[in-house]
C-alpha cells in the first residue's frame, strides 16, 4: 500500500544539496518517488508503507549532512486504567504515518511522540487517540516549522555577527600595513610575522566557529562524492587559509615573493557568504508569506458547549456535532451550520466578496471567517484537515512543493554544475602555474580560489522554487488556487482556453420561455413533462418543473424512469409513453422533426436550446430553455483575446444555438451537440492540432476534459474547493479568475526565466573573469573577497526578482464595445467545429 510522506529537510543551501537528498532518499527501500524543494525546504515521498522504514529515511538525510525537521509533542491522555491501555494507545498513535516514536505513561497520563509535522498534526494524533476509546487532552502549540525556521535565522544572525566582529579588526590589520603612516607604526610594534600570528588568531574561529556548517556540509558533501556549494566555500576558505599558515610556519618552502599572507580573504570569504546566506533565509521566508497568513487565520481555541457548561478548549480537541459559541468579532474556528442566533460574516478569504454575508439558522459556516454583529451558535461539520480552511492552506502547500518541469532539468545541471567548477579551478591553478607570470604560484593561488568561489549554484536552485512559492501564494489571495506548481508553467504556455457551456460561461439555471404544443392542452402537456422532469437532476429538468409549479400545475405519478445518456429521458406516465431530449434523440427513436424545424431554428437563433417531446411515439411539443451568460463572460473572453489566446466553447446544445451564444460573446471556435464522453475527444483533437489547452469546467461532469487538458481549470464556489480533477481551482466561482490566472502563470514564468538568464548568464560570464582570461588584456585579477561577494549577491537577486510577485496585481482589460462583433466575423470565416 502506498503512502503521502513529507518532513521538512533544514541545511541545503542549492540545486546540488537537492539532487544530493533526492538521490539519497530514491535508494532506500519502499521509496516510490521523492520530490525536494530548496525554497520550501521539504521532501515529499511516496512510499511503500510495507518495505520502508521512517527512522532509516530520517536517518539516511542526516548522514547526508542535513537535518530532517521532527516535533517532539506532549499529548495528555484520559481514560487509561492499565498497560492494556497504554499498548492501545501506543499502537493507535504508531500507526499513523509520519510519526517517529511514542512512549506513554499510564502514572502521568501522557504520551510523548515525535512526529514529521508535515506528514502528521497534532490533530490527527488527539483524532486516533480518541478513535481508540480515549480523550486527548490538548495544550495550543507553536508551529514546529516555523519554530525551527525562526531557530535557523537566529543561529544565522549569532553566525554573521560573531564573524563580522572578528573580521573587521582582521581587515582592518591586513590593511593597514599598507597605508601611510598606519603601516609604519604597525611595523614599529610588531614584525610582519607578528601581525601574522594576530591575523591567525582572528581568523581561526571565523572558519570554525561561524564558518562550522559549511565545514560539515561540505565534508558530508564530499563524503558522498556529491560536492555542493558548501564544499566550494569550504575548499576555497580552506585553500587561502592553509596557504597563509604555510607561509607564516614555513616561508622557505615558497618561490621569492609568493610567500603572502590571506587570512584576511578567508575571512572575509566566510563572513560575506553567511551575510549573503542571511538575506537569503531571510527573503525566503518572505516567499511563504501568503501560506503564514493563511495559517495565521485559524484560531487556537473554541468555546465548546458540553453538558450544559460552555468551555474553552484547544481546537484540535474539537469534534464533529460540537456545540461552538462565538461571538462578534471573534473568528470562526471550524467549519458548521448554525443552530441559534443571526449575524453577519466577513467571508472574503473565500468569496473575495468584501461584503459581510447574513448567517441565520441552517446557514453553512467556515472556519477562519470572521463574526461580525452577533453572536452564533453553530454545530461543527468539518474539522482538522477537512474544513475549507485546511483544504486551502494543503492545495498552497502541495503546489509550493511540486517541481515544474523546467526545476527538474534544472537540479540535473546543478547536480553536474560544482564538480564542473571544481574541475575548472584544478585546470586554472594548473595553467596559470605552468604558464603565467612571476610569481605564478601566487597569481595560479589566487584565480583557482576566485573560480571556486565564484561559482553559485544556489541561483540555479532557486530560481524556480521561489518564483512558484511566491506566485503560489499570490494566487490564493486572489482566489486561484493552483493545485500543482506545474500548473503554473502549463497555464503560461496555453494558446486556447476551452469553456463548459453550462454554469461555467452560462449561469447554470435555466429557464423555460417558450412551450409550442402541437396537439392537446398546453398546460395538461407540461404537467405531464414537468412530472417526468422531476426525476432528473439536469438543470434542463428544473427549469421545465420550476415553470410548471409557477404557473400552479399538479405532477402525476411516474411509472418507470429511464435516463439516456447525452440524448434525453424515456418514461411511463398516467399509460403514456413519453420520451423528451434533443433533435438527436428523436432522430434515433425515427421520429420526424420537420413539422418544427422552423420553430426550433428561431429558438437556437436566439440562443434559445429546443426540447422535443414525443408522446406514444408521436412528435407532440417543442419547449425552449435559456441559460443565460454571465455578465463576465464577454469581458472575460475579451480579456484572453488580449493576451493572444483563442477561446473556445464546448456544449451538447444543437449548433445553431451554441451558434448564438458565439455569436453573443466573440468566440473563436464553438463544438456543438458534443456528448459527455466526448468533451475529452475535443481536447484531444485541439491538441492533436498543436494547441496547448485549458479546459475550464465544473470539475464533475467535465472531468475526463479536465483531465486531458494540459491545465485543467475547476469552477469552485469557495466551499466546492475539494475538486480533484482540476490542476487550478477558481476558488471564487467567477470567470475572471481564469484571466487573473493566466496573467499570474506568465509574470511568473517570464520572473522564472530571468531568474535562470541571471544564474546561468552569471556563471558563465564571471567563471572565466575568476579563471583569469581577462589578465591578458587588462592586466587584472578577481580578488577571492570580491568573488564571494558576487556569489552571495547572486541568490539574493533570484530572491528578490522572485519576491516582485508579490505586487502582482491584475485588473481586467474593460470589454471593447467592437469585440463581439469582430469576433462573429472570425467565426463566419472559421466555420463551427
Amino acid at each position: 500500500m502506498t503512502q503521502e510522506l513529507s518532513f521538512g529537510v533544514s541545511g541545503m543551501t542549492c540545486g546540488s544539496c537537492v539532487a544530493r537528498v533526492e538521490r539519497v532518499l530514491s535508494r532506500q527501500p519502499g521509496v516510490l518517488d521523492v520530490q525536494v524543494n530548496l525554497a520550501a525546504a521539504k521532501a515529499a515521498l511516496t512510499i511503500d508503507e510495507s518495505e520502508a522504514d521512517l527512522a532509516q529515511l530520517l536517518a539516511a538525510v542526516d548522514d547526508a549532512g542535513y537535518a530532517p525537521v521532527i516535533e517532539a509533542s506532549e499529548l495528555g491522555i484520559a481514560g487509561m486504567s492499565c498497560a492494556s491501555c497504554v499498548r492501545r494507545v501506543e499502537r493507535a498513535i504508531a500507526g499513523l504515518a509520519g510519526v517517529q516514536s511514542v512512549s506513554v505513561n499510564l502514572a502521568t497520563g501522557k504520551a510523548q511522540v515525535r512526529y514529521l509535522p508535515e506528514t502528521v498534526g497534532r490533530g490527527r494524533i488527539a483524532e486516533a487517540v480518541r478513535a481508540a476509546g480515549y480523550e486527548p487532552q490538548l495544550q495550543a502549540s507553536e508551529d514546529a516549522g516555523e519554530a525551527a525556521g525562526d531557530t535557523e535565522r537566529r543561529a544565522l544572525r549569532h553566525r554573521v555577527w560573531f564573524a563580522a566582529s572578528l573580521t573587521a579588526p582582521l581587515v582592518a590589520v591586513a590593511l593597514g600595513k599598507y597605508i601611510p603612516g598606519v603601516g609604519a607604526l604597525m611595523h614599529s610594534l610588531l614584525s610582519e610575522r607578528g601581525w601574522m600570528v594576530i591575523e591567525l588568531l582572528l581568523v581561526t574561529p571565523v572558519l570554525f566557529h561561524a564558518g562550522g556548517m559549511f565545514y560539515r556540509q561540505g565534508w558530508a558533501e564530499l563524503k558522498h562524492r556529491s560536492p555542493g556549494m558548501s564544499s566550494l566555500v569550504m575548499l576555497g576558505a580552506s585553500a587561502a587559509y592553509g596557504y597563509s599558515l604555510l607561509a607564516l610556519l614555513v616561508p622557505q618552502i615558497f618561490p621569492a615573493d609568493t610567500a603572502h599572507s590571506y587570512f584576511e580573504a578567508a575571512g572575509v570569504i566566510v563572513t560575506l557568504i553567511l551575510v549573503g546566506r542571511y538575506l537569503e533565509h531571510i527573503a525566503k521566508g518572505r516567499t511563504s508569506e501568503a501560506i503564514k497568513k493563511l495559517m495565521s487565520l485559524q484560531v487556537k481555541t473554541a468555546r465548546v458547549q458540553r453538558g450544559g457548561a460552555i468551555e474553552e478548549v484547544p481546537i484540535d480537541a474539537v469534534v464533529p456535532d460540537d456545540v461552538i459559541i462565538v461571538r462578534p468579532g471573534e473568528r470562526l474556528p471550524v467549519d458548521g451550520e448554525v443552530l441559534e442566533g443571526r449575524s453577519h460574516v466577513d467571508e472574503s478569504m473565500i468569496s473575495g466578496e468584501p461584503m459581510p454575508v447574513g448567517k441565520a439558522a441552517g446557514d453553512d459556516v467556515i472556519g477562519g471567517t470572521v463574526n461580525h454583529n452577533g453572536a452564533l451558535t453553530f454545530r461543527a461539520t468539518r474539522i482538522g484537515a477537512d474544513t475549507v480552511l485546511a483544504q486551502i492552506i494543503r492545495m498552497v502547500d502541495q503546489a509550493q512543493a511540486d517541481k515544474p518541469p523546467i526545476q527538474v532539468l534544472a537540479d540535473k545541471v546543478a547536480g553536474v554544475f560544482v564538480p564542473a567548477v571544481m574541475a575548472i579551478a584544478a585546470v586554472t591553478f594548473a595553467l596559470w602555474l605552468g604558464l603565467g607570470p612571476a610569481p605564478a604560484l601566487s597569481f595560479a593561488f589566487v584565480a583557482a580560489v576566485s573560480t571556486l568561489l565564484i561559482a553559485c549554484p544556489c541561483a540555479m536552485g532557486l530560481a524556480t522554487p521561489t518564483a512558484v512559492m511566491v506566485a503560489t501564494g499570490k494566487g490564493a489571495e486572489i482566489g486561484v488556487l493552483f493545485r500543482r506548481g506545474a500548473a503554473l508553467e502549463g497555464l503560461a504556455k496555453a494558446t486556447t482556453v476551452v469553456f463548459d457551456k453550462t454554469g461555467t460561461l452560462s449561469e447554470g439555471r435555466p429557464e423555460l420561455t417558450d412551450i409550442q404544443v402541437l396537439d392537446g392542452d398546453e398546460a395538461q402537456l407540461l404537467a405531464l413533462v414537468a412530472a417526468v422532469e422531476a426525476r432528473s437532476e439536469h438543470p434542463i429538468a428544473e427549469a421545465i418543473v420550476r415553470g410548471a409549479r409557477e404557473r400552479g400545475l399538479t405532477l402525476a405519478a411516474v411509472n418507470r424512469f429511464e435516463a439516456v445518456t447525452g440524448y434525453g429521458i424515456d418514461a411511463e406516465i398516467a399509460g403514456h409513453r413519453v420520451h423528451i431530449g434533443a433533435d438527436r434523440y428523436m432522430q434515433r427513436l425515427g421520429i420526424d422533426i420537420t413539422p418544427v424545424a422552423g420553430i426550433a431554428e428561431r429558438f437556437a437563433n436566439a440562443a434559445k436550446t429546443p426540447i422535443y417531446v414525443a408522446i406514444d411515439g408521436r412528435l407532440a411539443a417543442v419547449l425552449a430553455v435559456a441559460d443565460p451568460v454571465k455578465d463576465t463572460s464577454a469581458e472575460t473572453i475579451t480579456a484572453l483575446h488580449d493576451m493572444g489566446a483563442q477561446v473556445a466553447m464546448v456544449t451538447g446544445d444543437n449548433t445553431a444555438t451554441a451558434h448564438a451564444i458565439a455569436r453573443e460573446l466573440g468566440l473563436d471556435r464553438v463544438m456543438a451537440e458534443v456528448l459527455p464522453a466526448q468533451k475529452a475527444e475535443e481536447v484531444q483533437r485541439l491538441q492533436g492540432d498543436g494547441a496547448t489547452v485549458a479546459f475550464i469546467g465544473d470539475g464533475i461532469n467535465d472531468a475526463p476534459a479536465l483531465a486531458q487538458a494540459d491545465v485543467g481549470i475547476a469552477i469552485g464556489t469557495g466551499t466546492d474547493i475539494a475538486i480533484e480533477a482540476g490542476d487550478v481551482v477558481l476558488m471564487r466561482g467567477e470567470l475572471r479568475g481564469i484571466v487573473y490566472a493566466m496573467r499570474l502563470a506568465r509574470r511568473t514564468r517570464r520572473t522564472i526565466h530571468l531568474n535562470f538568464v541571471w544564474a546561468y548568464g552569471y556563471n558563465v560570464a564571471l567563471i572565466p573573469v575568476a579563471a583569469g582570461v581577462a589578465y591578458p588584456l587588462t592586466g587584472w585579477l578577481l580578488n577571492p573577497m570580491v568573488a564571494a561577494a558576487a556569489m552571495s549577491l547572486s541568490s539574493v537577486f533570484v530572491l528578490t526578482n522572485s519576491l516582485r510577485l508579490r505586487r502582482f496585481r491584475a485588473p481586467l482589460a474593460a470589454p471593447h464595445p467592437s469585440a463581439a462583433a469582430d469576433r462573429t466575423a472570425d467565426i463566419g470565416r472559421e466555420g463551427i467545429a
